[in-house]
């Protein structure tokens, strides 16, 4: 029977080098690159949407774009940072006061689109444009954020899960906002919210089994 000082030494003969993660800032940061060059690839294709210039004169749409894209990285920080078990869990509530000022935002263009929207309603056309256009954002910033966190997240994964599709809800609200003029309705609170809404409800419930399909035990 092997001893234990024989035992110890046998596994330390077989031991692997392991590469120590970057720290959670500088991941978040690189995450927010490839995000930003999703976005702006999107833009190129897709072009700006034409009242833009307009649209930022105006104080709600501002405060509506940037607490959109807070959100989203604050979201991203603490999705790094609350990857780690050594880390406080309050880093969770990071990106709620810029969420709360979002989804404020969204609801009162709701409430004013909904008065003056007109009578043939919101074109078809339009609503799967910005689907698309969501769609196209959230699926590569989703495979991404789980790549980076494959291993790191399988501690705490439905809480990764959840503050991960957090940062890509909000990225690709952001987006939406830049690239389509489909705003001030409802279809805002059901794409924007909704979606949000979306991920991170699938990422709380099937965080687990999504982390240990990238990470294998």
């Amino acid at each position: 029977m092997i001893t234990t000082p024989d035992l110890i030494e046998s596994l330390v003969a077989g031991a692997k080098p392991v590469r120590r993660l970057r720290p959670p800032a500088a991941r978040a940061a690189l995450w927010l690159l490839f995000a930003a060059a999703i976005v702006s690839l999107l833009a190129v294709s897709h072009g700006l949407r034409p009242d833009l210039a307009e649209r930022l004169r105006e104080p709600a749409f501002v405060i509506g774009i940037a607490a959109s894209l807070l959100t989203g990285v604050l979201a991203a920080a603490a999705s790094f940072v609350v990857s780690l078990p050594d880390r406080s869990r309050l880093w969770q509530l990071l990106p709620l006061p810029a969420l709360a000022v979002w989804v404020s935002t969204i609801g009162y263009g709701c409430l004013t689109g909904w008065v003056e929207i007109g009578p043939d309603g919101v074109r078809l056309g339009e609503v799967a444009e910005c689907i698309a256009t969501l769609t196209l954002t959230s699926v590569p910033l989703s495979l991404a954020m789980l790549v980076m966190l494959r291993y790191a997240a399988l501690l705490q994964p439905a809480r990764v899960a959840t503050m991960g599709g957090l940062t890509v809800s909000a990225t690709a609200a952001t987006a939406l906002s830049l690239l389509h003029s489909l705003d001030a309705t409802v279809m805002v609170l059901v794409l924007n919210f909704g979606v949000a809404a979306l991920f991170v409800g699938l990422a709380s419930v099937f965080g687990n089994k999504i982390f240990s399909l990238v990470a294998p035990r």
